[in-house]
């Protein structure tokens, strides 16, 4: 059974999003809640360690859900809206710690 070439460029675009989307959304999440563990007292090297388990699991996650969901386009904006939040809120909180 073969893809119609109609669809070889919808599962591209899924499977750019998923790996490419999906680390940087993982790498937002890591670094915003590793920020925060050590912004309220955890060890850095623990929160750093704990949030990198549960992050492999975050990309697990959007990984899966990027060729589960209806919509391509939904998928690029969830994994970039949520990539740009979250490392955007890890440079705020890690600029808030150290002054």
């Amino acid at each position: 059974m073969s893809m119609s070439p109609a669809r070889t460029p919808c599962v591209a675009l899924r499977s750019l999003a998923a790996i490419i989307g999906g680390w940087a959304f993982s790498w937002g999440f890591v670094a915003c809640g590793t920020a925060a563990l050590a912004g309220l007292g955890v060890e850095f090297h623990d929160a750093e360690i704990s949030l990198l388990m549960l992050g492999l699991l975050v990309f697990l996650g959007v990984f899966l859900w990027s060729f589960a969901a209806r919509s391509v386009s939904r998928v690029f904006a969830v994994l970039v809206g949520g990539a740009l939040f979250f490392n955007g809120a890890a440079v705020l909180l890690q600029r808030a710690i150290l002054s």
